[in-house]
């Protein structure tokens, strides 16, 4: 059995693919693969993926598949995939320069997870910024040990998993949906034994327009309702929904309700998409100011929460372009 899997699920990035594929080839490793699923494609990142596979046949698998979305393309990776260990890399994205060799050596059976920190860069290859993949120091710990791991970002791109997690628990990504690794991530925790957090900065994460975060689609984010109430299920099906409730109470407020109005607001601050989801919350979630999590917020958070819990959304829109131009947004 090899190492690593890298899965690399792949639609229409013709201008990115080389970029990212030149990222994970290092011929002269053993012990990994390119995992690499072709989803629907309609342009020339077919093409590219022949290319490259005739030249590292050893190295790179290619599956192509009837458009169905990332999950399903992510899905068709791990039933190819031949490694102990799985890692998935989007199309656009493309590693730092000796991360690959650096992650097999990351690849210990002690650990079940291993979580690391990523670069967010502009098309033109500006270093936006960098962001932690853990808010805590570097080392080993359990679900139970760090509960707040269930607040932080639920990628899939900047983890290593051990196969066994999805396969022995029936853990799949949603087809056709946005909001899959929230769905999904958070719930390989509960059969995780030992996590590891390391503070290296190996992924690339490209800010694209055409992102989730930069959509111009409002509607779409009406998703992340059935997204929460999804992983809230798991918990409660799985009897530790009370033993966690304050930690997934406060990532469905903060993911469904907080992120994801402002998300809307910045696409039309008209939007009646924002009060549709602050209805469910409230209907949900009543005593949520109750959650200590929620009353220990920081001063910037409660300034967005009341704007959105008066409805303000004209005031919100104001205050989240002023922030942007602040970042250089």
């Amino acid at each position: 059995m090899l190492t690593l899997s890298i899965i690399v699920p792949v639609y229409n990035v013709e201008a990115y693919l080389p970029k990212c594929l030149d990222s994970v080839i290092d011929p002269a490793l053993g012990d990994y693969e390119i995992v690499c699923v072709d989803d629907g494609s309609s342009d020339s990142s077919p093409q590219i993926l022949a290319e490259y596979q005739a030249r590292y046949p050893q190295l790179i698998k290619v599956i192509s598949t009837v458009n169905s979305g990332v999950g399903a393309a992510s899905n068709t990776g791990l039933e190819h995939a031949a490694g102990e260990f799985v890692t998935f890399l989007d199309s656009d994205d493309y590693y730092a320069p000796h991360a690959v060799p650096e992650m097999l050596e990351a690849c210990h059976r002690e650990y079940d997870i291993t979580i690391f920190d990523f670069s967010n860069v502009s098309e033109s290859g500006r270093l936006i910024n960098t962001t932690r993949g853990c808010n805590r120091s570097e080392g080993s710990f359990t679900l139970e040990e760090y509960p707040q791991l269930l607040f932080e970002m639920p990628s899939k791109a900047n983890k290593i998993f051990r196969h066994t997690l999805f396969t022995d628990h029936s853990v799949t990504f949603p087809a056709h949906v946005w909001f899959e690794d929230y769905r999904t991530t958070p719930k390989l925790y509960i059969h995780a034994g030992k996590i590891r957090y390391l503070s290296r900065i190996w992924y690339n994460y490209l800010q694209r327009s055409s992102s989730i975060t930069h959509g111009t689609n409002a509607a779409k984010n009406l998703e992340i309702i059935a997204a929460s109430e999804d992983l809230v299920s798991y918990y409660r099906d799985a009897g530790l929904y009370e033993k966690y409730q304050n930690e997934l109470d406060y990532t469905v407020y903060y993911n469904a309700l907080l992120t994801t109005t402002d998300r809307v607001n910045l696409i039309d601050p008209g939007s009646a998409v924002q009060g549709q989801l602050l209805d469910w919350f409230l209907e949900n979630f009543p005593d949520y100011r109750q959650n200590p999590y929620f009353r220990s917020m920081g001063s910037k958070y409660k300034l967005l929460h009341f704007l959105i819990a008066h409805r303000q959304y004209r005031a919100l829109h104001l205050l989240l372009n002023a922030n942007n131009i602040l970042k250089g947004k």
